[in-house]
C-alpha cells in the first residue's frame, strides 16, 4: 500500500511597494490589531510612522505578519517567541541563500 503526502501552499506576492495600514495589514494577515502593535512593540514588524494611526507596513511586513500568526496560533508561541522564531527562520534562509551563491 502506498502512502501519499499532500502539502498544501497558500501564497501571495504583494509588492514591497505597497503601503498598509495596520488596518489593512491586520485584515490581511487576520490578526487583530492589537496583537500587530505588540509585534510593533517586540520588533516583529517595523512600520514608517510615529503612531498606529500613522504607521505604514511594507509587503514584506505582511510576509512576516502571516508568519508570526502562523507561529501564534500553531505552536501557541507568545510575543517574545515569535520575534525570536522569526529572527532565526530569517537567519536561515540567509544562511541557505549563501549555500546557493557557494555552489
Amino acid at each position: 500500500m502506498t502512502q501519499t503526502n499532500i502539502t498544501w501552499i497558500e501564497g501571495s506576492v504583494v509588492e514591497n511597494e505597497v503601503h498598509m495600514s495596520i488596518v489593512e495589514l491586520s485584515h490581511a494577515s487576520r490578526t487583530p490589531e492589537d496583537l500587530i502593535m505588540s509585534w510593533v512593540s517586540e520588533g516583529v514588524l517595523s512600520p514608517t510612522g510615529s503612531s498606529p494611526q500613522d504607521w505604514r507596513f511594507s509587503g514584506d511586513s505582511l510576509r512576516r505578519a502571516k508568519t508570526a500568526a502562523h507561529l501564534t496560533h500553531d505552536l501557541e508561541l507568545n510575543v517574545p517567541g515569535v520575534a525570536l522564531a522569526i529572527d532565526l527562520l530569517e537567519e536561515i534562509a540567509q544562511l541557505r541563500a549563501r549555500l546557493q551563491i557557494g555552489n
